[in-house]
Formats: C-alpha cells, structure tokens, sequence
C-alpha cells in the first residue's frame, strides 16, 4: 500500500504583485489564499525570481484586507499592546503562548462542532435547514387543517339552509 503524501502547494510571487498557483496553473487572489487558509490546504508563497519564502509576508496582507472590511479580529488596544512585545525579552514566549493558544482554541471548536454533529446526526447548517423545512410543513399542515375546517362549515351551513322547508 502506498502512502500518499500531500505536497505542499507552491504559490509564486511576480513582481508585479500577482500570485500564481502551480497547482491550478492560474493566477490567484488573496481572497483565494484565504480560502486555502480556511480549508487546511498546506502552501508556501515563493517569490518567482528567487524562491525566497514569502508565506507569512503574504499572510500578512490576507489578515490586513480581512481586518478592513467588516468586523476587525484585533481591535487597536490589541494591536497597541502586540506591538509592544515586538524586541522585548517576552516576544519568543508571547509568540510561543499565541500558537499554543490559537491551537487549543481551534481543537475545541472542532471538537463543539464534532460533537453537535453527533447530538444532531447532521452538521448545524443541516440541522437548521430540517428544522425550518418540517416547521413549514407543520406550518402547511395547520393551514390545511384550517381550510378544510372553513370548507366543512360552509358546507353545513350550505346544507342546513337547502333542509330548510321551502316557504313558498
């Protein structure tokens, strides 16, 4: 049996600023490098004249277009307080403290997700989406329940009034 071994993806870096992905054989986007980021998807940046790694410089600048737009991750006191580590005796354990905790912060989300998998069978979404679709056909259900009560009076009222005598 034969191990398959994910290769890491080479993303190079013109000087133009485009990246290239070698996999795909097209030019990418940083939205797309995010998108690598959120699906696991092992990459390195290099630069296309030199091969030097240019990864978390590329990084850098997803995390920057991602804190302009919406609801920034670190908020100015956050960043104030980082940039103060930067040189001091404690940045190697700040940095050390950071991983550790952003790693244990992502295996218990996985691991909420997993379990709300396994309560509900299904992931969340999906779950969300049963309930809404067998609320609406409880909803239909009640209607046409109310309906067919509407329709079953106005028949008995219909036939009450054609069982009356007829007072010609």
């Amino acid at each position: 049996m034969l191990d398959t071994v994910t290769a890491t993806r080479i993303i190079k870096k013109y000087p133009n600023r485009r990246l290239y992905d070698t996999e795909l054989s097209r030019y990418i986007t940083l939205s797309d490098v995010r998108d690598l980021v959120v699906s696991g998807v092992d990459f390195k940046v290099v630069g296309a004249n030199n091969d030097e790694d240019l990864t978390r410089s590329i990084l850098l600048h997803v995390i920057i277009e991602q804190e302009s737009g919406g609801k920034p991750l670190f908020t100015t006191e956050i960043l104030s307080k980082m940039i103060c580590f930067y040189g001091d005796t404690v940045q190697a354990p700040f940095t050390s403290y950071l991983e550790k905790s952003l790693g244990l912060f992502t295996e218990q989300q996985k691991l909420m997700k997993d379990q709300m998998k396994n309560v509900l069978g299904t992931t969340p979404m999906n779950a969300m989406t049963e309930l809404a679709r067998r609320n609406l056909e409880i909803w239909q259900e009640i209607q046409d329940s109310f309906f067919k009560a509407a329709d079953v009076k106005q028949k008995s009222d219909d036939d009450e009034s054609s069982n009356e005598p007829d007072k010609s």
